[in-house]
């Protein structure tokens, strides 16, 4: 996978890059990053790429000249996003998508965001990554590119961590424990350390199933539950009515 990333502070980026299974993959060569500096590409003589707001108005907006002009000299240009509060909102299935593509580019916007005509002329998609605001799109840049490149083959050292986490068969993950055994007067449950993988296979699918159903109940609505699951959720919600919670 290669990511070209256009940003006005490649800084962020590339401090980003050097930690965790990030920097193994570009080590390993599963990914490419090209940061593209957008200020290298303006003609302002102090490199300046943004400009008041026609029409009048509070901020700045960055402008389409450089941002075009780094998109022009990119070979690889691939499918091109634009990190905005405006886009499609990020899921897991969005990322399964993009993680498909060979080439990916992200405009990073900053201050009030991009000209428009950069989003209607340049851009292939919108994403959001939830109904709130930041200052930039770095963070929201680095959330994706870290949620594709997990799923790439040989990012993570123990993939099947990646197959059982959280919305990668529609639902939220079951809960996890570790040593000690006990913390505080809390024991872990019993099914755990009995050494009866079936049980436990069944307890952590009740658990998810249970979970999702406090937590995240519209996602139910979208998953296919088998008649086992179906089973597993009523004794969980059953369970959770008799505890009176």
């Amino acid at each position: 996978m290669n990511y070209n990333i256009l940003t006005i502070f490649p800084g962020l980026i590339d401090t980003f890059s050097k930690t965790g299974f990030i920097k193994k993959s570009l080590n390993k060569g599963i990914i490419n990053l090209n940061l593209v500096n957008i200020r290298d590409y303006s003609d302002d003589i102090h490199h300046r790429v943004d400009d008041k707001v026609y029409g009048g108005g509070p901020g700045m907006i960055l402008k389409y000249p450089p941002i075009e002009k780094a998109i022009r000299d990119i070979k690889d240009k691939g499918h091109i996003l634009y990190l905005s509060p405006q886009g499609k909102i990020l899921n897991q299935k969005k990322l399964q998508e993009l993680s498909n593509y060979k080439d990916l580019t992200f405009i990073c916007g900053r201050y009030e965001g991009v000209d428009q005509r950069v989003i209607d002329e340049l851009v292939d998609e919108e994403i959001s990554i939830g109904d709130y605001v930041v200052s930039g799109g770095e963070i929201p840049c680095m959330a994706v590119m870290e949620g594709i490149t997990r799923l790439l083959p040989g990012a993570v050292d123990d993939f099947e961590s990646v197959k059982q986490d959280s919305f990668q068969d529609g639902i939220l993950d079951y809960p996890h424990y570790t040593r000690p055994e006990e913390a505080n007067g809390h024991k872990i449950p019993d099914v755990l350390s009995s050494g009866n993988h079936e049980n436990i296979d069944k307890w952590r699918k009740k658990q998810a199933l249970g979970a999702t159903w406090l937590k995240r109940r519209e996602l139910l609505k979208n998953v296919k539950l088998s008649e086992e699951d179906d089973k597993l959720l009523k004794e969980y919600i059953a369970e959770y009515k008799k505890h009176g919670y």
